[in-house]
Formats: structure tokens, C-alpha cells, sequence
């Protein structure tokens, strides 16, 4: 009795543990990628292009844990087309909130995936270490194919800290290897002009955007070689001391293509210790008849005295940001100087009303649909009238409080009633700058 009990028992459990079995190989083993058993349950059992989407929503680190799951899972996390965008993130745990790439996967996807990536993108933190890493990485990357690189210092600029050699070397090997770049953005680094030259030999039917603000080892002769060999550049940033008439000529060409934006850092450290150079309005006027619609983007960190060369003679800007105080004449000179205005926005200027370079401002400034105002001062009447001249145009206007000044005519509650009145929505001055 006792042996036919354990024989009905054995027999009973045999199916179940046989399902179990066929489960579990089912999915260590599974079917090729895209088929699905009908009896197969479970996510090991979901067709591939699922898993794959799946994998495409997850942060590194649950992508890497899923892939342990089962064989299926783990062949997904190898597929080239979850490498083709990837950012290394290198810090020092000491000193940086980043989490840092694990070495070994870095080196996994140097092995396996270099090859694969296309938009790749490296975030330091301030030590001069993980710049030094970020390099290192880059000088292994000899068979990559990229299209986007951006090298990105999330304080201060370290790869400014990395040998000049050191950090030119690495970013030839993507130059030499990748001849398929488009968009490059590079500021705060020690890239030079034997680097840049690299670049256009290599990548100059392709090259679209460039970002290189900042990089004090390129000369006007560096960035005009680029922009003499790569025709079909559309973006490009960089500061006003590269800036020149060959270079907007060179921009204006016919073999060139229309460029789309166009942005110019105004700075300087001590006050008076840059004398700025004047670009002629002929090669302004070139640039814009070759590229009409080009957005022209300023940003000034300048001290009042340094303004001197700016804005003597019509300049087709458009988008101005002074970051530091500016005058009541620059701001006139604007009023008389940049028709193509769309955007400007004033930190600080002191304390004498602007409301006839406002005015002047939006009679002459057609095209203008957002401004904000920082420490400044503005009477309510002089701020109501220049409304009333841009009217509904004005899409974005951030003004503090405090700039406000009541008059004889109106206070701050008056205010808020005719201004919005005259943008034709509900309006409110800012208890903070917004932009």
C-alpha cells in the first residue's frame, strides 16, 4: 500500500515538474528572436522587438540587471541598436553628486559596441581626473562611427586642467575615425587648430553644428578654415575674439548653405583688459543677404566701459542677453542699430529710467516679441506706452516689480489692468527673473 501511494504521488508531480522544466528552458534557451511559443508564457516569452522597446525605456542600471534574467534577455542588451546613443558620466565619488559609469561596462562597450555608437556624449564632473578618464576613453574609440559629440563640464571647465596634447590627441582619433560627424559641441576645452583641421579633413561634408565657446587655443584662422572647407554648416557657436569679416565672408559664400544660428559670447574678466575689435556692416550685411532668416545670438558679460565697439552701425542681431549692468546710450545705440530685434533681455542697469530707449526700442524693433528687464527702473506710464506699441506681439514678458516706478498717471495695480489690456492676456509683473 505504501509503495502504490508513493507511485500515484510520483506519477502525479511527473507533468508539473515537467512544465517547469520545459519553462525554464524555454526561457534560458527560447525561441529565435520575433517568435513566440503559443504555449509559452511570461515576460521570458515576449516576442523580441517588445523586449527591445522594453530595454529602450530603462536607465543603464535596470537594463544591465535585466539582462541577467535569462539568455534571451541578455542577447537583447547586446543589440547595436540600444549602443547607438550613450553617455559616459565620470566623476570622483569625493567630490561629485554624479554616479559615475562602471569602469568594467565602459570597457565592455569599448570592446563590443564602439563600433555602434553614433550620439555620444561624455559629463565630468570638476576634477581633472575624470576629464583625464574622459579622454582616455576617447583615444580607445578607434573604430567608432559617430554623428553627435558633446563633451560637457558640469562645473568648472576640467578639461581645461588636461594637457593641451592629451586632449588634442584623443579628439583626433574621433576625428580620423568617425568621418561622419554632424554636430560637435566642444566649449570650455583646449581643442586647437591642428585639431580643427583634423576635423574638416575628415568630416567636412557632414559637419552641421559646432559649439566651441570658450576655447582659448583657436584663433580666427582655425575657425575659418572650418568654415571655409564645410559647406554645409548650420549652427555655430563661439566668442566674439574668433569673430571676424573673413570669417561672416567665408559664411556668405555661394557654395555655402544657409546658416541657421549663429552665437557670439561678448566676455571679459577685468574691467578694460580687452580691447574688443568692430565687425565692418558690409560683412554683417553679407551674412544676412546669403542667410535671411539667421538667428544672431549675443550674450555680453562686459563692464559699461568696454561697449565702445559694439552697436556704432546697423548690426542684424537678434536675440540680445546682458548678463552684466549696461548703459542708457547702449541701449539707445540698439534702439538705433538692430532692426532685426526679437528677443532682449537686461540684468541690470542702474538707476535712471529707460522709457525713451524702450520706446525708441519698440518703434524701431518690429520684429521684437519678448523682453525682460532685471534691475532697471521704468515709470508705469513709460512702461504702458511701450506695451502699447508692441501690443499683442510681445509673446514673453518677464519684468520685476521692482523695476516699476509709480508716476502721477499710475500705480502697480492700474498697471497690471492696462498691460493687459494692451497684450490682450492676463499679465502680471515677476517676483523673479524668468529667464
Amino acid at each position: 500500500m505504501k509503495r502504490a501511494r508513493q507511485k500515484v504521488a510520483v506519477e502525479n508531480e511527473a507533468p508539473q515538474t515537467s512544465q517547469k522544466i520545459k519553462k525554464k528552458r524555454t526561457c534560458s534557451q527560447g525561441a529565435t528572436f520575433g517568435e513566440a511559443s503559443l504555449h509559452d508564457s511570461g515576460w521570458g516569452s515576449l516576442p523580441h522587438h517588445v523586449i527591445l522597446r522594453i530595454f529602450q525605456f530603462l536607465p543603464l542600471v535596470d537594463r544591465a540587471r535585466a539582462s541577467s534574467v535569462c539568455r534571451r534577455w541578455n542577447e537583447t542588451f547586446h543589440v547595436p541598436e540600444l549602443w547607438r546613443r550613450f553617455e559616459f558620466e565620470l566623476s570622483q565619488p569625493a567630490t561629485s553628486y554624479l554616479k559615475s559609469t562602471h569602469p568594467d561596462l565602459i570597457q565592455q562597450i569599448i570592446k563590443r559596441h564602439a563600433d555602434h555608437l553614433q550620439y555620444v556624449s561624455f559629463k565630468v564632473d570638476s576634477s581633472t581626473e575624470s576629464a583625464e578618464a574622459a579622454c582616455d576613453i576617447l583615444s580607445q574609440l578607434v573604430n567608432c562611427s559617430i554623428k553627435t559629440l558633446g563633451l560637457i563640464s558640469t562645473a568648472k571647465p576640467s578639461f581645461m586642467n588636461v594637457s593641451k596634447a592629451h586632449f588634442a590627441s584623443a579628439l583626433t582619433v574621433v576625428f580620423v575615425n568617425s568621418k561622419s560627424l554632424s554636430s560637435i559641441k566642444i566649449d570650455d576645452t583646449p581643442v586647437d587648430d591642428p585639431s580643427l583641421k583634423v576635423l574638416v579633413a575628415n568630416n567636412s561634408d557632414t559637419l552641421k553644428l559646432l559649439k566651441m565657446s570658450s576655447c582659448p587655443y583657436v584663433s580666427p584662422a582655425g575657425i575659418l578654415c572650418v568654415a571655409d572647407q564645410c559647406h554645409g554648416l548650420k549652427e555655430l557657436a563661439l566668442n566674439y575674439y574668433i569673430l571676424s569679416d573673413e570669417l561672416l565672408l567665408a559664411l556668405s559664400s555661394e557654395k555655402h548653405v544657409d546658416l541657421e544660428h549663429l552665437r557670439i559670447d561678448v566676455v571679459s574678466e577685468n574691467p578694460g583688459q580687452v580691447e574688443f575689435h568692430t565687425i565692418k556692416k558690409q560683412s554683417w550685411d553679407a551674412l544676412v543677404k546669403h542667410s535671411p532668416k539667421v538667428n544672431i545670438v549675443m550674450y555680453f558679460f562686459l563692464y559699461e566701459e568696454e561697449f565702445d565697439a559694439f552697436f556704432r552701425e546697423e548690426t542684424p542681431v537678434t536675440h540680445l542677453y546682458f548678463g552684466r549692468a549696461v548703459s542708457k546710450a547702449m541701449l539707445g545705440r540698439i534702439g538705433m542699430n538692430c532692426p532685426r530685434l526679437i528677443e532682449l533681455v537686461v540684468c541690470a542697469n542702474g538707476l535712471q529710467p529707460l522709457d525713451d530707449e524702450l520706446m525708441q526700442i519698440a518703434e524701431r524693433c518690429k520684429n521684437l516679441t519678448a523682453m525682460g528687464l532685471g534691475e532697471c527702473e521704468v515709470t508705469c506710464r513709460g512702461f504702458i506706452e511701450f506695451v502699447k506699441v508692441c501690443g499683442g506681439r510681445l509673446t514673453q514678458l518677464s519684468i520685476m516689480e521692482e523695476v516699476l516706478i509709480p508716476d502721477n498717471d499710475y500705480n502697480l495695480d492700474q498697471l497690471h489692468s492696462e498691460v493687459s489690456k494692451h497684450l490682450g492676456r492676463m499679465w502680471f509683473p515677476d517676483m523673479m527673473p524668468t529667464w
